[in-house]
């Protein structure tokens, strides 16, 4: 489908009720490869959260009863047609966000799974039925729906972090309200129209873009109907959040910020590591909250890791993300090309050196090149924030000790990455680490059938998996006699 075609495709509307609605004004959605506008979208203001949250109350309690088989088969029908449009999508995620195309089709087809998983999982929904130990009755277990949810979305990977939320809040019966980032509402809007053409009834899901996301959210938390806040984005708005959403004791998940350490011990096999690190590092271009932010390398192993990395890295081709000859699209804005300028030349100030890259080109566009940067000190910036961006910094360690103890240095704890060829060590350094997921020996962790989330402050609770419905599942107990 031509550019032109399929912006014109997508609704640039509200999207309240299963129905397309106008606002009273809209905000610019803009291509970061080169600032041109894609599309003016409607932009909601707290009134019109307050008509979504009408919306999913109205249909909440028909929903939940809804047969769990006919809601699976809806999200079955979802999978489907997601996958039919893939192109499509992946197309327009790629103009709004700036990722190269074969990462975009990477995303819808993660994204689409997590409706064919849920699919499964909504006939599972289990309790259980048991005689009181004291034989004065029987325990009766039940799982009801939460009722009506409000999700946060990301701008980095637009579809499937709405999808990990909604394949889980509709197989338990929960209706959904979705605020999709700023940047990247398309994606999700065209996800809204595709769903209500493969029959998800009508006010199970809204969509709200907007320029004004305070004002949305406080309406919808501070209103006694909400029962359920999930969010996916930075520590600090997600602190917020949690701090807002307290005084109606919402049931909340958070999602929250990453610095994923990158080990590598002296037995590992080096090119092994080099390819995980590519995966683990440039993928999305690096603006991934599971992206490995931080590499620590053994002493005896880290010139040949180096060397062989920046060889791989100088071989990424930066440019336009629709274009098939890129291999690295464009950052999502200037500010978060800012953003990793401003850590590479932190690090470099404190005796870094640069091995490829280092600087933005400038000119149109937000683009920031493959990076390596070696010999990072222990006191840069780089090695404590996220980057957000494809700049790999390398630092050594000597023992095992150490490089657990330079790994588990952060306050953060959402994935970490090991390559070791000792089974042995694998399993005790995965004990040791302080993350909610660790990958072994491989660069990319991400499944639909497992639990994905972190501790510290990379946020609480699982987003996929069997653990990942329990999120919009209310555990009820009814105690009858004998």
């Amino acid at each position: 489908m031509a550019i032109e075609d399929l912006i014109a495709s997508v609704p640039t509307g509200l999207w309240i009720g299963g129905e397309e609605r106008q606002a009273t004004s809209t905000f610019d959605v803009l291509d970061p490869s080169d600032d041109q506008v894609l599309a003016a979208v409607a932009d909601a203001t707290a009134a019109d959260a307050v008509a979504a949250l009408d919306a999913a109350c109205a249909v909440q309690a028909e929903w939940a009863a809804t047969a769990p088989r006919k809601r699976g088969e809806i999200l079955r029908s979802v999978f489907e047609k997601i996958t039919e449009r893939a192109d499509d999508i992946a197309a327009l995620m790629t103009l709004e966000m700036g990722k190269v195309v074969a990462e975009s089709k990477g995303e819808v087809a993660y994204g689409a799974e997590f409706f064919r998983w849920f699919s499964e999982e909504a006939v599972r929904i289990a309790g259980r039925y048991t005689p009181a130990p004291a034989g004065t009755g029987r325990i009766l277990v039940t799982k009801q729906a939460v009722g009506p949810c409000y999700a946060i979305t990301p701008w980095n990977f637009p579809l499937a972090m709405g999808t990990r939320k909604m394949g889980p809040a509709f197989a338990a019966g929960c209706t959904m309200i979705v605020k999709p980032a700023q940047e990247t509402p398309l994606t999700m809007l065209l996800l809204a129209k595709l769903m209500d053409e493969a029959g998800l009834p009508k006010g199970v899901l809204s969509v709200l873009p907007t320029s004004n996301p305070g004002a949305v959210s406080t309406a919808l938390i501070d209103d006694g109907r909400l029962r359920k806040l999930t969010f996916t984005g930075s520590t600090g708005v997600g602190k917020a959040l949690v701090k807002q959403s307290a005084d109606k004791l919402l049931r909340t998940s958070m999602e929250l910020g990453g610095n994923a350490p990158f080990i590598v011990f002296d037995d590992a096999d080096v090119d092994a590591a080099v390819d995980g690190a590519i995966l683990a590092k440039m993928r999305n271009g690096g603006e991934a909250c599971t992206a490995a932010n931080r590499f620590h390398v053994a002493n005896s192993v880290r010139e040949e890791f180096t060397e062989k990395l920046v060889k791989r890295m100088s071989e990424f081709t930066l440019g336009k993300g629709i274009d098939p000859a890129s291999t690295l699209g464009p950052l999502v804005n200037s500010k978060q090309v800012a953003t990793v300028t401003e850590l590479v030349s932190d690090a470099v100030s404190k005796g870094a050196t640069v091995a490829v890259g280092g600087v933005a080109p400038g000119g149109p566009g937000n683009f920031y090149p493959a990076t390596v940067l070696a010999d990072v000190p222990a006191d840069a910036r780089i090695l404590k924030e996220e980057i957000f961006g494809p700049v790999a910094p390398i630092t050594g360690f000597d023992t095992e000790d150490e490089g657990v103890a330079a790994a588990n240095n952060t306050e953060y704890g959402l994935a970490a990455y090991v390559y070791t060829q000792s089974l042995d060590r694998a399993l005790r350094v995965a004990d040791r680490i302080e993350s909610g997921m660790v990958g072994i020996n491989r660069g990319v962790i991400s499944d639909a059938a497992a639990p994905f989330g972190g501790i510290k402050e990379s946020g609480f609770g699982r987003e996929g998996g069997s653990e990942g419905i329990e999120e919009y599942l209310d555990t009820k107990y009814i105690a009858l006699t004998n």
